[in-house]
């Protein structure tokens, strides 16, 4: 009975220990997380929006698109001319022969009415297509920066529920000594409690590797070098709320996804180009006027009088069979192929919204399970265990067992937390706003 209860006494010392070992081990991760800067999710996306070099590049054609609108509409830059003609050879003088004169001109070509506006409207709508590509990188950068550092928080959660098991099983690896020194236990419990413990520091090595490669990703994103330092938060809002119904989410992508403006744009401007091509049959003019001077005296002893020519041309479309007919065809193909691309891209935006609804609800269901149910029943199961070991009422494997089931029912929740947030992300991108909750 001495060595019983002594015994117990021991094993109840070393589980409190544990305990106040695994509370000072939360309590320093929190310290130095509060030394160095902490990394939350708005200030990771802010940083990626402000200096993501792919954004800035889609940014830049979009201003540069802005720009060719009223390049189109402008009229072409009229022609200066200057010649001399009818200057005679032998004397190059420009006095000697009544038609020698310096010609000084200037024409303007003239596209038939309608060719500048309609030139000018498919510049137009292919700038306001860029405007919603750019948009639409937004998004999915956004989309990018959470699905990482979201993956980041579940790994940092993943290694503080590693590090919590392994103080608990050191803890009963002595607790199996003890036993075992005792004449209580078999020393098959302590192999096994460090067998458990040798997995555990595997399982740290594979989630550290997988947290490094997050981190690589992240610092990419926001334009960071790739070996800097990143650190999450320890703790965060772990509501999920309900979103709308999946009716309501369609219309608002239909509605809001820069995506579908941008294809509905060039569908636009494609249109505009078969207009511009059927506008061809018709041909363009060219005016122009020209002053000529001339030198010298008439036979009467009078100054010779200058010149003065109006010109105005046009192009015939004489070959409309194999140029203007062509030209049709080839717009009007390429507008029905952004008509069948803009019906592809609805139909993607509708799997994609779907998808990512369907993948939000499962995992909050799945995480809310894990939370409300599961895990508060694995630590009732572990307490049962730990108080039959005591008394010897259960064996150590069994006690390893619930332990171990305990600590992956908390991973999996982190991981079922962190796949809602991700699909939430995704879902959010799908409709192209974040207005998506009752």
């Amino acid at each position: 009975m001495y060595f019983q209860s002594r015994h117990r006494c021991n094993l109840f010392v070393r589980l409190c220990l544990a305990h106040a070992l695994i509370f000072s081990a939360l309590l320093s991760g929190v310290s130095s997380a509060q030394a160095a800067e902490v990394l939350s999710l708005q200030k990771a996306v802010a940083e990626a929006l402000l200096a993501n070099p792919g954004l800035a590049a889609i940014e830049a054609r979009a201003k540069a698109l802005a720009e060719l609108p009223d390049q189109a509409e402008a009229l072409p830059d009229p022609s200066l001319s200057l010649n001399i003609l009818n200057l005679p050879l032998d004397t190059l003088s420009f006095s000697q022969e009544a038609m020698t004169q310096i010609q000084v001109g200037i024409s303007q070509a003239l596209p038939y009415p309608g060719k500048l506006a309609l030139r000018s409207q498919a510049a137009s709508q292919e700038a306001r297509a860029a405007e919603s590509d750019l948009q639409e990188k937004r998004l999915q950068l956004v989309r990018d920066v959470k699905t990482v550092w979201w993956n980041l928080y579940y790994l940092d959660r993943a290694l503080e529920v590693i590090a919590r098991n392994q103080i608990l099983l050191k803890q009963f690896v002595n607790v199996a000594e003890t036993r075992y020194t005792v004449g209580r236990g078999l020393q098959q419990d302590i192999l096994l409690a460090q067998l458990e413990l040798a997995q555990l520091s595997d399982s740290t090595l594979r989630v550290q590797n997988r947290r490094e490669n997050e981190v690589v990703r992240l610092n990419v994103l926001m334009d960071h070098s790739v070996a800097a330092t990143i650190l999450l938060p320890a703790s965060v809002d772990e509501t999920l709320l309900t979103l709308v119904s999946a009716t309501v989410l369609q219309q608002r992508a239909g509605a809001a996804r820069p995506s579908l403006a941008a294809q509905s744009e060039r569908m636009g401007a494609a249109r505009s180009r078969v207009a511009l091509a059927k506008e061809d049959y018709a041909p363009d003019f060219k005016v122009g006027a020209v002053y000529g001077l001339r030198s010298g005296n008439n036979p009467d002893g009078s100054s010779r009088a200058d010149f003065g020519s109006i010109m105005f041309s046009m192009n015939l479309p004489l070959y409309a069979g194999s140029k203007q007919d062509r030209a049709v065809d080839q717009r009007s193909a390429e507008w029905a192929g952004q008509k069948y691309r803009l019906h592809d891209q609805r139909n993607r935006v509708a799997s994609q919204v779907q998808q990512a609804m369907i993948d939000y609800r499962r995992a909050s269901e799945q995480a809310q399970l894990f939370q409300q149910e599961i895990i508060p029943q694995a630590r009732q199961t572990v307490d049962a265990m730990l108080a039959g070991y005591q008394v010897g009422n259960v064996d150590f494997l069994n006690l390893i067992r619930s332990q171990t089931t305990l600590y992956n029912y908390e991973t999996q929740y982190w991981s079922a937390l962190s796949a809602a947030n991700q699909a939430m992300a995704r879902l959010i991108a799908a409709v192209g706003e974040e207005n998506i909750y009752e």
